[in-house]
């Protein structure tokens, strides 16, 4: 499958509409190499009310990247179904309003790069025209970041950020390829949520440091808090960055 890319900024119009009057409806759910964000798995996760383990177990698959070495996850590909989501309907996605930041960028690609001496993150954007898609020249003008507001993807994009720095640490800090015990920290601490904070306090995970017990009260039951100490525990870890607990 050929695909353009096109740079557009955030004023740029983009006339485009997608929905199931659009025969090509579902067709970019199809043929699928999607890539998981740890704020994915964790929405995706709680939208159907199972734990990051089942999830992960029966919706994913795992690889490690070749270089790097870190984990990832992606949607379990089924080629009886064309590589289709596993959440695809015919009536549409069945997890809409937890849909991963990638569907619902599309057909957005997005880019980032960060400031080394004020830490401003800085966003580039890129239309993708993929011959099997059909939304485009279709609906009211819009720019780009009236689209992206429609799509409620700023929060995605917030948490998936954190992720792109822990990774531009990793290359900057231990830039080889991460090995055993190393990637089931990773995995561990920003994936397998529920196992993370079994460990926690079934295990004393954390036992070598002081958690503030108002940290400890808020990680029982928030994935995203969860989630920001996983962060910040794989900085400790891996790269030595000391770990900064407040209430």
């Amino acid at each position: 499958m050929t695909e353009e890319m096109i740079p557009v900024t955030i004023q740029s119009l983009m006339s485009f509409n997608c929905n199931c009057e659009n025969e090509c409806f579902n067709e970019c759910c199809r043929d699928l190499n999607q890539a998981l964000t740890p704020y994915d798995v964790l929405r995706l996760k709680n939208s159907l009310g199972i734990s990051s383990q089942d999830f992960l177990k029966t919706y994913t698959a795992l690889h490690y990247g070749p270089e790097s070495g870190l984990p990832v996850i992606e949607f379990k590909p089924n080629p009886d179904k064309g590589y289709e989501c596993p959440f695809v309907t015919p009536q549409g996605c069945s997890v809409y309003e937890d849909r991963p930041g990638s569907c619902r960028m599309y057909p957005l690609a997005r880019a980032i790069t960060r400031s080394r001496q004020t830490g401003e993150i800085n966003q580039y954007f890129a239309l993708i025209e993929e011959p099997h898609c059909k939304g485009f020249g279709k609906g009211k003008g819009q720019s780009v970041e009236q689209w992206l507001k429609g799509q409620n993807v700023d929060r995605h994009n917030k948490e998936n950020d954190k992720l792109m720095e822990l990774i531009s640490l990793k290359n900057k800090i231990m830039p080889g390829k991460l090995e055993g015990l190393q990637t089931d920290i990773f995995y561990l601490a920003l994936y397998d949520l529920d196992e993370f904070r079994a460990q926690i306090f079934e295990k004393d995970l954390l036992k070598s440091f002081s958690i503030p017990d108002g940290i400890l009260r808020i990680i029982t039951t928030d994935d995203e808090a969860l989630l920001n100490l996983g962060i910040d525990w794989v900085k400790y870890r891996l790269f030595g960055v000391e770990l900064l607990l407040g209430e």
